[in-house]
């Protein structure tokens, strides 16, 4: 298979492109800037057999891109995220749940997510949580948790939220599995077991020897955050040195 990714530039996105070459798929990359974009002639020269959306666009450009794959009666996976869903009213949530976000990220999200469905009534749009990975890189869980450390001298986590979150490994394999099964998806491997970020927050301080973190616990952010109706992906157990507190 000839696998189109958009976002290599990004945090997941390389991630499945690594995992779609070890099971043997060519991977493809979306230039923007490459002549012939705008008519589709770019697209149509790649010859892809799926799609992969993950770069971060308007809704016009995923209009555009989830168009040109259904004019070809190609497979076309969207990456959204658990942040259509305002913590009021609270989760978990499921795919048919309104989507109530109020901050721009969320909103942009809900208009791509609609974009999407309504070029390609086929996709596969696939709602995701915080990426955890092995290295403080990108936009994971373990470079934010450095990030407020670094910058406000503390990593204030609230016990209150239970977050939406995967390994980035797994997401990555759950994602090709899903290039061909139409419809809303949640991937979320907390969703059963329901870790604080408080607890998630030391777990990664003890598996990644972050002793110089000064971690404070509050309430001051409620959110049951998890995400219901997806394919089983490894539990953060299975990652994470994880206790309760």
């Amino acid at each position: 298979m000839r696998l189109l990714i958009t976002g290599l530039g990004g945090t997941l996105a390389p991630v499945l492109a690594a995992a779609a070459l070890a099971r043997g798929h060519a991977v493809l990359r979306w230039d923007r800037q490459a002549p012939g974009f705008e008519s589709g002639g770019a697209f149509r020269q790649l010859q892809p057999d799926a799609v992969a959306h993950l770069g971060l666009s308007d809704a016009a450009g995923s209009r555009q891109l989830a168009g040109l794959a259904a004019e070809a009666g190609l497979p076309f996976l969207f990456t959204s995220t658990a942040m259509v869903f305002d913590h009021a009213p609270d989760g978990p949530h499921h795919p048919a749940d309104p989507r109530t976000a109020r901050d721009d990220y969320g909103r942009l999200k809900i208009a791509s997510e609609d974009a999407v469905l309504a070029e390609c009534p086929s996709a596969s749009v696939v709602r995701l949580g915080w990426q955890i990975g092995d290295a403080a890189t990108g936009n994971t869980m373990l470079a934010a948790l450095d990030r407020w450390q670094a910058e406000q001298g503390e990593v204030a986590l609230s016990h209150a939220w239970r977050p939406a979150c995967s390994h980035l490994h797994d997401t990555a394999s759950a994602l090709l599995d899903l290039l061909a099964h139409p419809g809303i998806h949640h991937l979320d491997a907390n969703t059963d077991e329901g870790w604080t970020m408080a607890e998630i927050g030391a777990a990664l301080q003890r598996q990644h020897g972050r002793t110089h973190w000064r971690l404070r616990v509050h309430e001051d952010y409620r959110h049951d955050q998890r995400l219901k109706g997806g394919p089983v992906v490894p539990p953060l157990s299975a990652r994470l040195p994880l206790q309760r507190a």
